[in-house]
């Protein structure tokens, strides 16, 4: 880099946490640290295995001290991540692999960590999902701190907290949540990192605690300096280096705007989701972790419409017990401002998380062993979430949600593995709601042809969009060749959510739609028309969403809906509806004109 400093320089990254900030850069360098690869001979492997046992040791009484020293109620609440380290960290499968490999390949414990770990990687980087791929960041963090240890014994306290005056906006490369919780936060106005996304740890710490983040950045930990200033803007996702003064000013004005706005969202959170013509919809949130539950409150969600469970099984090396699950699920059902949670049984395949399950080797393991399919097959790991749930659902309104179904038979299977757990619990007198609600989701297109069938075995319908759009389009949405055709309003696709809604409403259940079109308040005029009865999105999109559902007449929305059918094309359909949504919400969309 020269010495003469960027000027107004604006780089692109992803936006995680929302919020404007200008500030003088703090950057934290962590160094990569290099790795020698050697063969060793026979009589030195158990002298290199134990200083591999002591290096995890080492990790796991840092972690400790890290856990220790956190004074802020704010902070400690997100601690339960670092401890998700420990547990892989002195997880016998983990550490007996590494170690096999000293042996086997007769190698250094560096080499052979770094063989183990990349084994993890090439998995996870094979999963669509967002925030299952990066749980993959989760093993890089124990990785690199064990190897910190073992080339550079134990790891020092990152020393971010010296030497800040006034707040500054840390720079890095990435962030472990380790970092993140060891920092002064009451001395740091915004994140931006070269690495991650929305579902890193780091993110998920920055919007809980309301600090603006722009993460994926790509290289500016290599383009600033201690004492550059910034402009981090947490919504647009863009950082500026050295911005001149008309250009702050500019950011300055809208910061105001945006708290401004902010506190609009705040109110309407609070307010109820009911349409200019009495339509009541209910507004849910879809979550992952307990920590956001202050976010989905303050929100205003009515309830959890999806409770994502595959952490409990990607932060650890063995499958989640009975009890693992019942504790998190109890927390979630005690949560009085709450009408109903929602929690989504095991969504992943076996191929995605480490344990004795044999998985078969699969071409495409998207439409593979996975979610109801693998639960079915391994039948204990069903029973132990499932006994989690109901044992729980005796503290609040719990109720169940199968993934992935694409016919009756995996739904009358799954009713007899619960009815079966139900017995057990009555034969031990334990506690549970026996009138608990079991759904499935809709997002198989065959499930969306039978749904009248379905609707006659289930209590609830959620439409997951994501995979509804993916498999009716026959498009992998995170392909860069085919995702423009990744298309909500395509008319096919509305074809199938209605001919959904219209056999659940036949059959008098309810039915949902947790995919990510649910927060885009373009589409809530077309989702209003369709009749859903619940919307379950990002917490952060519901006020939006709530202010767009207050502003329309549901009549009026069931007239956008026909002509959108009427349309050849997806395109044709989203102009209309700019035209219209442009015409009624002038603050909120750019308006169409005709050419």
């Amino acid at each position: 880099m020269s010495e003469e400093a960027f000027v107004n320089k604006v780089i692109k990254g992803i936006g995680v946490s929302s919020g404007i900030t200008t500030g003088k850069v703090y950057l934290l360098e962590r160094g990569r640290v290099a790795i020698a690869k050697r063969r060793i001979r026979e009589e030195y492997i158990e002298k290199e295995i134990q200083r591999f046992r002591h290096s995890t040791k080492s990790a796991v009484e840092e972690l400790n001290d890290i856990k220790g020293a956190i004074s802020d109620d704010g902070i400690r609440k997100h601690a339960f991540i670092i401890d998700a380290h420990m547990l892989i960290l002195q997880d016998t499968l983990f550490l007996n692999d590494v170690i096999d490999t000293i042996r086997a390949e007769r190698i250094n414990a560096e080499w052979a960590l770094d063989i183990v770990v990349s084994k993890f990687l090439a998995g996870f980087e094979k999963v669509e999902d967002a925030y299952l791929r990066e749980r993959g960041q989760d093993i890089k963090y124990i990785y690199n701190r064990l190897i910190r240890i073992m080339v550079k014994g134990k790891e020092s306290a990152i020393d971010a907290n010296k030497g800040i005056k006034g707040k500054v906006i840390i720079v890095a490369h990435d962030l472990s949540p380790a970092d993140t919780i060891q920092l002064n936060l009451n001395r740091i106005s915004g994140f931006t990192t070269d690495v991650g996304g929305r579902t890193s740890h780091t993110s998920i710490v920055a919007r809980a605690l309301e600090i603006p983040a722009v993460v994926g950045v790509g290289n500016i930990a290599s383009l600033v300096k201690n004492n550059d200033t910034l402009i981090v803007d947490g919504d647009d996702g863009i950082v500026i280096i050295n911005p001149t003064k008309e250009v702050r000013k500019d950011y300055v004005a809208k910061q105001l705007r945006l708290k401004s706005q902010k506190r609009e969202f705040l109110r309407i959170a609070k307010l109820k989701s009911e349409t200019r013509d009495g339509f009541r919809l209910k507004v849910g949130a879809n979550i992952e972790l307990l920590a956001e539950m202050e976010l989905v409150e303050q929100y205003g969600a009515g309830g959890i419409g999806l409770y994502r469970t595959e952490y409990l099984y990607l932060t650890r090396k063995t499958l989640p017990t009975e009890n693992d699950h019942y504790h998190v699920y109890r927390k979630l059902a005690e949560n009085s401002s709450l009408s109903y949670v929602t929690v989504r049984t095991l969504d992943i395949g076996g191929d995605k998380f480490v344990s004795h399950i044999e998985m078969p080797k699969e071409i495409n393991p998207a439409m593979g062993l996975r979610a109801i399919r693998l639960c079915i097959k391994e039948t204990g790991l069903f029973k132990a979430q499932l006994m989690g749930i109901l044992r729980a659902s005796a503290y609040g309104p719990l109720r169940i949600l199968v993934p992935m179904v694409s016919g009756i038979g995996e739904v009358r299977t799954a009713k007899t593995i619960l009815r079966e757990c139900m017995d057990e619990l009555k034969e031990k007198k334990i506690r549970f709601n026996e009138g608990i609600k079991i759904g499935v989701m809709i997002e198989v297109p065959s499930a969306c042809m039978i749904s009248d069938i379905l609707a006659k075995e289930v209590d609830f319908f959620s439409i997951g969009t994501n995979d509804l759009i993916q498999y009716s389009l026959a498009i992998d949405r995170v392909n860069e060749y085919v995702s423009y055709l990744y298309e909500p309003l395509h008319p096919g696709v509305l074809r199938l959510i209605k001919q959904t809604v219209e056999n659940a409403h036949a059959n008098k259940i309810e039915v949902g739609l947790c995919g990510e079109m649910a927060g885009e308040p373009l589409y809530t005029p077309i989702l209003l028309g369709l009749e859903l009865d619940e919307l379950s999105m990002n917490a952060y999109a519901i006020p939006r969403v709530k202010k767009i559902i207050r502003g329309l007449e549901q009549s009026y929305c069931k007239e956008l809906l026909a002509e959108a059918l009427t349309k050849d094309s997806a395109k044709e359909a989203e102009y209309m509806l700019r035209k219209e949504m442009g015409s009624l919400f002038p603050d909120d969309f750019i308006r169409c004109y005709e050419e």
